[in-house]
């Protein structure tokens, strides 16, 4: 105890070692190494969420969860006006007097996608999409505009 404060110095208790970590080894730069070089990004891959993604989203706009204006960036024009009018099709028959017309495309999910490079800027894709009732399958053509993939022709069986 100091006699001028009246606190009880207090030793320090040295803590253990913490194990290394190799993801925070990994960012910090190498002192004399080379910068870390940039990957290019994978084209495939890239082009496979796409699909996957736009997919989901025109299933969902069939089962009229979702409004088709948000497809309006990935699809070109003839797509999003073709995926609308059937849309209204498929609401035009989920009204009718059909036990299972109201339950078309519930709850879908898109179950595998592949994707084929038919040149620099274009490739083919495919998706199995399942919902409640049945299985069937998407294909759609991707082109890249701009630095931008669009879908230009979008079937769905």
């Amino acid at each position: 105890m100091s006699p001028l404060t009246g606190i009880r110095a207090v030793t320090a208790v040295p803590r253990p070692p913490e194990p290394p970590d190799h993801r925070a080894a990994a960012l910090r730069p190498a002192p004399h190494g080379p910068a870390p070089v940039l990957r290019p990004v994978d084209q495939h891959r890239e082009v496979c969420a796409i699909s996957r993604s736009t997919v989901q989203a025109a299933i969902e706009v069939l089962a009229g969860t979702r409004p088709a204006q948000q497809l309006a960036r990935r699809l070109d024009e003839r797509c999003l006006a073709a995926l609308q009018h059937r849309a209204a099709l498929t609401r035009r028959v989920a009204s009718g007097t059909s036990p299972t017309a109201g339950r078309l495309h519930r709850n879908p999910a898109v179950r595998s996608v592949r994707a084929c490079r038919v040149s620099e800027d274009v490739y083919e894709a495919s998706a199995v999409v399942s919902d409640e009732l049945r299985v069937r399958a998407v294909a759609l053509r991707l082109e890249r505009s701009r630095l931008v993939w669009r879908v230009t022709v979008l079937e769905i069986g």
